[in-house]
């Protein structure tokens, strides 16, 4: 899926310029803890997470992260957009909640690119 695809059915906002919108998502990853994306996220994922520091886009920049989806409306900081644009990583938001954003994506056939817990 394309990430204009995407933002199209989030009803998204993009708050970053520069990043490429035509670049493929092969699926997606939600968490609001960043060592859950670092320990469980594959490359290529969109990050949806509705936490708003920029720990998030230094942890995309470590995880190989196609883009970052701020859910619920959020909206990064002046320093965030900046160190997004840098690292050419879109920064894009929603006025839906984590579990609406997840299910629009999924139900458009977007695949969870979380590696599975082994709670072994």
């Amino acid at each position: 899926m394309k990430l204009t695809e995407l933002i199209q059915l989030i009803d998204g906002a993009v708050l970053t310029r520069g990043a490429d919108l035509n670049r493929d998502v092969r699926g997606g990853c939600g968490a609001d803890l960043m060592s859950d994306v670092l320990a469980y996220s594959q490359p290529d994922a969109v990050l949806l997470t509705g936490l708003c520091t920029s720990q998030v886009v230094r942890t995309a920049m470590m995880a190989d992260v196609a883009a970052i989806i701020f859910v619920r409306d959020k909206q990064p900081t002046e320093e965030m957009i900046q160190l997004a644009n840098r690292e050419q990583i879109p920064l894009i938001s929603s006025p839906h909640g984590m579990f609406e954003v997840c299910g629009r994506l999924h139900n458009a056939g977007l695949q969870s690119l979380e590696h599975a817990y082994d709670e072994g």
